[in-house]
């Protein structure tokens, strides 16, 4: 008989930011072992549920034993089973025995090579009583935890290892308890609800009424999904009503991931804080929210943040006053902060913090933040220059593109960096194009991201970016198949990128002999290698189209081609297979 088999453990609040792969992981690692053993099917209806005190996974069609299957075992070679006269050899009877096999069972048939005895068998599905508590051990060591916690038992001498203490299993097959122990727990029916809206311990009586019990009794909604349907639906119907948006959709999704990992059953609610903090730049203030306090800040329909923002609590309740007011007063300290920062820093210009720069460390071998700005600094003037830049802008720029590191600010908020440097340098009279370029000089952060807009900013991005590949490289920091720390990768990519996209003339030549000169002797590797590979892969979908005939071409020459094909889209998405000549455009020109 086939039934339901659901699989729970009930566990105290996981980390929220792991809790999608541990549920996803626990739901096919549980799968996968029974699949192995022939108690569930490849096509069988699979339900993952992932909450911040539980993970469990349900599986329909699971047999209480798996079907018997016909093996066929190979023995010895008739040369070793039979002798002179044709009898069988103690080699070959005492395999037969091993086997549970008589003699005249046997049969012959070649492997290819020579003529075998072989005997055929039949073995005992394996059944799920027997097979659920390796399968759950094996699951359960195949999580990808960050970090283990060591607890003790009930027993109070018993220590066990997992992500966070377990209390309670549940392993069903349909209505029936099926015997289970892992981490020092036993199986049953019961599991918990929400920590304060549930009616108590509730026993689930049939595997098919897991989540619809949980819900109802438990106020749990147990799948993830669900779940961040839910919280999504409600904060957009929110901000809808108050005629607002979420923001930019690239920081609302993780932000929503993440709280959906913290709550079981979500409620959305609005807060709000004072005009006055309007003044700070509202990066700050959206960072803090964000990053602090889990809030989704709102925004009119010109971006600009409001004085508002959208609370998901995990306690639905008629009356959500002392929840308003109870988080209104926890960010107000946050958005303080954020304003005593900034306040702060207005009072030292960027420039009187150049020289201070000389005692911030960069790296132990490249030396300090002040001489690597002047490392930049020189790739910038020559880059001005190749591309008809202004290189007095790029050279501002360059001095002051540092500075910021040492703010309050981005002392507290280091995703701040460059943001705030634009807000400084404009607070001093900086001029508006050095100004945007010290936040665009980081630009893309990451693929699919925007290229630097002004010619400056574009033009101290390429030369930080160039500062950083030739120096890491010459001192041999390269990135390996697993391991980039110092984003090499990405940062040879956002050179590619600038250099295509906004069809550069800046040579091959040029870009290998500055790093080299500005660094020395320091040079392991050239750092061109690494623009090379990410340039590349950047070539899989124009291929032939573009480096056809095996034509030398040079980056600009590469991007007349992208754009006489009409292959517009972001050379930042072309990645994958390569073309057997596409590294053929970063020839040295000369």
């Amino acid at each position: 008989m086939s039934a339901s088999l659901l699989v729970e453990l009930f566990t105290e609040e996981l980390p929220p930011k792991a809790l999608k792969r541990l549920g996803e992981s626990f739901c096919s690692a549980i799968v996968e072992g029974l699949r192995a053993r022939g108690l569930a099917a490849s096509d069988a209806r699979i339900d993952g549920f992932a909450s911040p005190r539980r993970l469990a996974v349900r599986v329909a069609g699971v047999p209480v034993r798996a079907a018997d299957r016909q093996v066929e075992l190979k023995g010895p070679s008739l040369k070793v089973g039979l002798d002179a006269a044709g009898q069988p050899t103690q080699a070959l009877i005492k395999w037969a025995e091993k086997q549970g096999a008589r003699i005249d069972q046997l049969t012959r048939a070649s492997d290819g090579k020579q003529e075998c005895f072989y005997f055929q068998s039949t073995v005992t599905g394996e059944s799920l009583d027997e097979a659920i508590s390796p399968v759950i051990t094996q699951a359960l060591a195949k999580l990808p935890i960050p970090k283990l916690m060591q607890y003790q038992l009930a027993d109070g001498h018993t220590t066990v290892s997992f992500v966070r203490p377990a209390h309670a299993l549940i392993v069903l097959h349909g209505e029936r308890v099926v015997p289970a122990s892992v981490l020092g727990l036993q199986s049953g029916r019961s599991t918990h609800g929400h920590r304060f809206q549930s009616e108590g311990s509730i026993d689930i009586a049939d595997a098919g009424q897991y989540e619809s019990l949980l819900e109802t009794r438990g106020r749990v909604i147990a799948s993830f999904e669900a779940r961040r349907a839910r919280i999504d639906a409600m904060l957009r119907e929110r901000a809808q009503a108050l005629q607002a948006s979420l923001g930019d959709e690239t920081q609302v999704v993780p932000l929503l991931e993440e709280v959906t990992a913290l709550v079981e059953w979500p409620a959305v609610y609005v807060g709000e804080f004072e005009h006055e903090f309007l003044q700070v730049p509202q990066e700050c203030l959206i960072l803090t929210m964000r990053t602090n306090q889990k809030y989704f800040p709102l925004f009119d329909a010109q971006g600009k943040l409001l004085p508002k923002f959208l609370i998901v609590s995990n306690m639905a309740v008629a009356d959500p006053h002392f929840i308003i007011d109870g988080n209104q007063r926890v960010v107000r300290p946050r958005l303080a902060d954020a304003r005593f920062f900034f306040e702060q820093d207005l009072k030292t210009p960027l420039a009187e913090r150049v020289p201070k720069l000389a005692s911030v460390v960069y790296h132990a071998k490249l030396g300090t933040q002040g001489e690597r700005v002047e490392r930049v600094r020189a790739i910038a003037r020559a880059s001005a220059k190749l591309l008809g830049a202004d290189a007095a802008l790029a050279d501002r720029a360059a001095l002051l593109a540092k500075t910021d590191l040492l703010t309050g600010m981005v002392g507290e908020f280091p995703e701040l960096q460059g943001v705030m440097g634009t807000y400084y340098a404009r607070h001093d009279g900086e001029p508006d194009a050095v100004a945007r370029a010290l936040t665009e000089q980081y630009q893309p952060r990451f693929a699919g991201d925007a290229l630097p807009a002004s010619e400056t900013g574009t033009v101290l991005a390429l030369a930080d970016k160039l500062e950083t590949l030739a120096g890491l490289f010459g001192i041999g920091q390269l990135p390996t198949g697993d391991k980039d720390p110092f984003a090499l990768r990405r940062h040879a990519l956002g050179v590619v990128r600038m250099l295509i996209e906004k069809r550069l003339d800046l040579r091959a030549q040029f870009v290998d002999a500055r790093g080299q000169c500005l660094l020395g002797g320091l040079g392991q590797q050239r750092p061109i290698d690494c623009v090379a590979d990410e340039a590349i892969g950047l070539t899989q979908d124009v291929g032939d189209a573009l480096v056809g005939g095996g034509q030398r071409l040079g980056f600009r020459q590469l991007a007349e081609r992208a754009h006489r094909f009409e292959l517009r889209r972001h050379l930042g998405q072309m990645r994958g297979l390569l073309v057997d000549h596409g590294g053929h455009f970063l020839h040295r020109e000369t």
